[in-house]
């Protein structure tokens, strides 16, 4: 979403924020025909759709660095699912629309800093997810995780506000977390401290060649993967981050290699993109996975 409304849209999103456009009428137009543009795919072959909020910056930290308050986060989280409620008639065909609330890191989405025991991520991350427990959000969704236990404090926040919870990895080129761990051993220790809490996890904000080798290796945890989200760019995190223009890639290309992890994945079921990716990509994707 958000290198689509910058790069592709030329709109200002500080801190990469794109919450901060619920605030304002062109903002919240420009998300609309943002998430028109997804729902028209899935229309065309007759699957369901998850939506996210734009809130994945909308936590404490990021909140305090563009002048929100936690009443004022709070407010954006409950405005954000209605925006996406009032998309849910406007999209014929489309059998089943998700709402998902979207919860990003507490640092950044590339590198552990930040670092928190699983109860101090479940004390930080526990008022937005009870506020999307509120609200008529099917799920929350954590995305661009970079350690387990701040995935930990998550599923514990979600569980305890009786929301089900997604946990989506994001892996450097070697197919580990950016803490080291593999991600294998991520996955198996949150579901073991979680009680398998999590509905499923996904991977994003990753190309698929930095992490089509580790699938290949054994172990159950591979059909507790249900999403992959990945980068349009080959590029390492550290290549993005001082990117000035966007790498789209190959969409044809990228959709070619969700094929083929689909043989890896047995349980995958949802499927979009991250950094790089717009509908393009996604319409590739999703005309690859369902042939």
């Amino acid at each position: 979403m958000e290198t689509t409304l910058t790069f592709d849209e030329g709109i200002d999103l500080p801190h990469f924020a794109s919450f901060v456009l619920m605030d304002d009428a062109t903002g919240v137009e420009a998300l609309r025909a943002y998430y028109a543009s997804y729902l028209e795919i899935a229309a065309k072959h007759g699957v369901g759709i998850v939506l996210d909020t734009p809130t994945w910056r909308a936590n404490p930290d990021w909140g305090e660095r563009l002048g929100y308050s936690a009443e004022g986060l709070a407010d954006v989280d409950r405005r954000a699912v209605a925006l996406l409620e009032d998309l849910r008639p406007e999209a014929d065909g489309v059998p089943e629309v998700i709402i998902s609330g979207c919860i990003g890191p507490r640092g950044d989405g590339y590198r552990v800093d930040s670092r928190m025991t699983s109860q101090e991520a479940q004390r930080y991350h526990e008022p937005q997810i009870s506020t999307f427990a509120d609200t008529a959000a099917d799920l929350v969704s954590a995305l661009t995780l970079t350690y387990a236990d701040e995935a930990v404090g998550l599923a514990d926040a979600a569980e305890a506000a009786g929301i089900p919870s997604v946990i989506s990895f994001t892996v450097e080129t070697d197919g580990r977390l950016p803490s080291g761990q593999s991600l294998g051993e991520a996955i198996e220790e949150v579901d073991a401290r979680t009680g398998g809490s999590p509905a499923y996890f996904m991977i994003n904000c990753a190309h698929p060649t930095h992490f089509a080798h580790v699938l290949e290796e054994g172990g159950g945890w591979r059909a507790r993967i249900r999403g992959l989200r990945a980068n349009a760019s080959e590029k390492s995190h550290a290549e993005l981050d001082e990117a000035e223009e966007l790498d789209p890639g190959d969409p044809v290309a990228l959709a070619g290699h969700y094929r083929e992890l689909q043989k890896r994945l047995p349980n995958l079921n949802v499927v979009g993109g991250c950094c790089g990716t717009n509908h393009r990509h996604v319409a590739e994707i999703c005309a690859a996975v369902t042939r």
